[in-house]
């Protein structure tokens, strides 16, 4: 079955300039085209363009997605690499859940701290401006 890109797109919700940039980097083959110069794709590109996005819809990086793609083209290798690269993503969204519920707690402690009244008295502001010196 071929594909356009605008089908492996749609299929996919892939934007074109993303799939023309994939091409570009080489997470994607350079795809076969037709007598009309329009790329032409099989059911194998638009599997691994599922595959980059799923993964980039779970925020690994185009490195990583690399990796993954590199390992998991050998269906018989051991999968130890992937599991790897798998931990060291989840440390990294640890990470960042982390950062986001220390940020989460500033923010509510700077909100709670404002009692209204006018712009001149808002702590929220206070907190936001510049830092004084010393």
């Amino acid at each position: 079955m071929a594909f356009t890109i605008g089908d492996m797109g749609k299929a996919t919700a892939t934007k074109i300039e993303t799939i023309r940039y994939y091409e570009k980097i080489g997470l994607l083959p350079k795809p076969a085209r037709t007598t009309s110069n329009y790329r032409d794709y099989g059911q194998a590109e638009l599997g691994r363009l599922s595959f980059i996005r799923r993964a980039r819809d779970l925020g690994f990086s185009l490195d990583q997605v690399r990796a993954l793609l590199s390992i998991s083209g050998d269906r018989s290798c051991d999968c130890a690499g992937i599991d790897r690269i798998a931990k060291e993503h989840l440390l990294e969204v640890d990470r960042k859940l982390a950062d986001l519920g220390a940020l989460r707690k500033e923010l509510k402690a700077v909100i709670d701290s404002c009692d209204g009244g006018i712009v001149a008295d808002c702590r929220i502001v206070e907190a936001l401006g510049p830092v004084p010196p010393g």
